[in-house]
């Protein structure tokens, strides 16, 4: 594609227009779909492409989902039922070897014409409840690719505007909750047609050669700015490392993760080289779908972060072309076929929480301590008293390390992910689930700093009735660290509890497959806390004596750490403080 110069009104007017469309589609889909995953908590991507199969816009979705579709058409590219796009096709896209993130996120895919030609395309993902893998919902402890249930590439849901009935039906009898599936794919289609008629009518509007040199001339800015931020970086290689708790099978056996930052004028290459050979458990991570945008993620967040930056950008390919990733074939990062890939959410936050520290010594300004990075996903299920299933996703908050101008967020998403949390009324009200507890963690102290890491949350959800309960999350053992003379946070931890007996909860590992719960048992997650930033001895004594007043902290802790004296009635003593603090500083 050629890109022309065009007015910067215009250029202004179809970059808001393309990001309206985006947003639009985002909005259609999680409105109209029916699982809490996609209503609620908006696991959603969308966004229209070129025919090259860059990103011209795509939506404030899950960061999960940045970047991730050009994948996925690729992979359709490949794949194509019939090899060739009609007018009126839509496609279903999922296959983890064939560019998709994981299996449980469909893609719907919409070519566009525009008189007679095609010009770029509609798509989306949602990640759905449960398309027919060997447990409930999620899955870990599986052999293969093929137990993670029902995998489509490049398939047509309609071929030049006829419905493949076949394929319907065979969803219909492959999903434990098969119309709720069905119902939220055609939510997707529905988004990715409006997405079809939004850009036709742009076109309409604008001429095609406009919109289109438009869109490449908006690529090439967003490209520009991601480089020169880059640029600003000193050149050099920077290293961190860190370890998964396990695969979710083998339980003594931890797994590195090994991040190289090679800063390079102004681009960059992320290098995992290093990091744990593929597993025997679905604990692997797809490269095309997952790896690299995790990547993408992780320094549009770190150079174009939206709240710092005096303008946004537009969203587009251009933040990802100064970006290589290098995962060894093999690798946890990059498995070979047919290896298992579904559960691959911690691993994704721990390599950008990595970049975050390999990059610290050189732009603190810019950087967090350490933070949960974990992603607790947890799938719930059982069987309603007619024999049908329920099945209920759940992503829980984490906490960000301490920052360069202040705390951590406490009980927040996770680095790669935006998800909402699910309304325990709406829970309640529809499946037998019930939440006992749900608050930030009171049983640590977060880590100390200039600027004190967030709180992690702790949650207690509880069955009815008989079910199961498959979780994934991480960092029960490596600890989100200090920076900047910060302490470390604190890592996390799961119990399985009885409601209404005497019996003491049960701890269990970070992941867990299937594991049968009882009437009135339930699982109580505890997330990490982060890291602190800065040394603990100059943040203000006003802001530690809060902490202690809303039970942060405690005032032994507030004393040995922070060095801030506060009576037993509970007021601050300035002076002493100022004592104290002078006398830890020789130390």
């Amino acid at each position: 594609m050629t890109v022309k110069n065009i007015d910067p009104i215009t250029l202004q007017v179809i970059s808001g227009a393309l990001n309206t469309i985006a947003d639009e589609m985002a909005h259609v889909l999680y409105r109209m779909s029916f699982s809490s995953i996609i209503r609620e908590s908006q696991d959603i991507g969308a966004g229209l492409f070129d025919t090259q199969f860059n990103t011209l816009t795509e939506s404030e979705g899950s960061p999960l989902h940045i970047g991730s579709i050009p994948g996925y058409l690729r992979g359709i590219d490949e794949t194509l039922q019939g090899g060739v796009w009609n007018e009126g096709d839509v496609v279903i896209h999922n296959h983890p070897y064939f560019g998709a993130s994981h299996s449980p996120d469909l893609c719907i895919v919409i070519p566009i014409f525009y008189k007679g030609v095609l010009v770029g395309f509609s798509a989306n993902t949602a990640h759905h409840v449960d398309i027919g893998a060997a447990t409930p919902g999620l899955i870990i402890d599986i052999p293969d690719v093929f137990a993670e249930g029902m995998l489509f590439a490049g398939i047509k849901l309609f071929d030049a505007g006829v419905r493949n009935e076949g394929i319907w039906q065979f969803i219909s009898h492959n999903s434990r909750v098969s119309k709720q599936l069905k119902d939220d794919i055609d939510a997707q289609i529905a988004s990715a047609r409006l997405g079809v008629k939004r850009f036709t009518e742009l076109l309409d509007r604008y001429g095609q050669d406009t919109v289109l040199d438009s869109a490449a001339e908006l690529i090439s800015y967003t490209e520009g700015v991601m480089r020169k931020r880059i640029s600003e970086i000193p050149d050099g290689e920077y290293f961190a490392d860190g370890f998964l708790d396990d695969d979710g099978k083998n339980r003594e056996v931890r797994l590195p993760i090994k991040v190289c930052v090679r800063v390079k004028g102004d681009s960059i290459e992320v290098d995992l080289t290093g990091s744990a050979d593929q597993v025997e458990t679905a604990f692997n991570v797809p490269f095309e779908g997952s790896t690299k945008p995790a990547c993408y993620c992780a320094f549009r967040a770190i150079l174009m972060d939206t709240y710092t930056a005096e303008y946004k950008m537009p969203p587009n390919e251009g933040s990802f072309k100064p970006i290589n990733v290098i995962a060894p074939k093999g690798s946890i990062f990059n498995p070979t076929f047919p290896a298992a890939a579904e559960a691959r959410f911690t691993q994704c936050n721990r390599v950008i929480d990595l970049i975050i520290k390999a990059l610290a010594p050189v732009i603190p300004e810019k950087v967090t301590a350490g933070n949960s990075a974990s992603i607790s996903f947890a799938a719930y299920s059982g069987l309603k008293p007619n024999g049908d299933y329920w099945v209920f996703l759940e992503v829980n908050e984490g906490a960000y390390g301490g920052r360069p101008f202040s705390d951590g967020p406490d009980s927040i998403d996770n680095l790669m992910a935006n998800t909402r949390n699910n309304p325990i009324e709406d829970l309640g009200m529809n499946l037998p689930v019930i939440c006992d507890r749900y608050e930030l963690r009171d049983d640590v102290m977060p880590g100390a700093g200039l600027h004190r890491g967030g709180i992690g949350v702790v949650k207690s959800q509880r069955l009815l009735s008989e079910g199961t309960l498959t979780h994934e999350s991480e960092r029960h053992f490596d600890t989100p660290w200090g920076v900047l003379g910060g302490t470390e946070g604190v890592t996390g931890k799961a119990e399985v509890y009885h409601y209404g007996s005497d019996t003491e909860a049960t701890a269990i590992p970070s992941k867990v497959s299937s594991l049968k719960l009882s009437a009135n048992q339930g699982m109580t997650y505890y997330s990490p806390c982060g890291g602190g930033y800065g040394d603990p001895l100059k943040r203000k004594p006003e802001q530690v004596f809060e902490d202690v007043l809303d039970e942060f902290i405690s005032i032994k802790h507030a004393f040995e750490t922070y060095g801030v004296v506060i009576t037993p009635d509970h007021s601050l003593d300035l002076e002493a403080t100022l004592t104290l603090r002078a006398q830890l500083t020789t130390q």
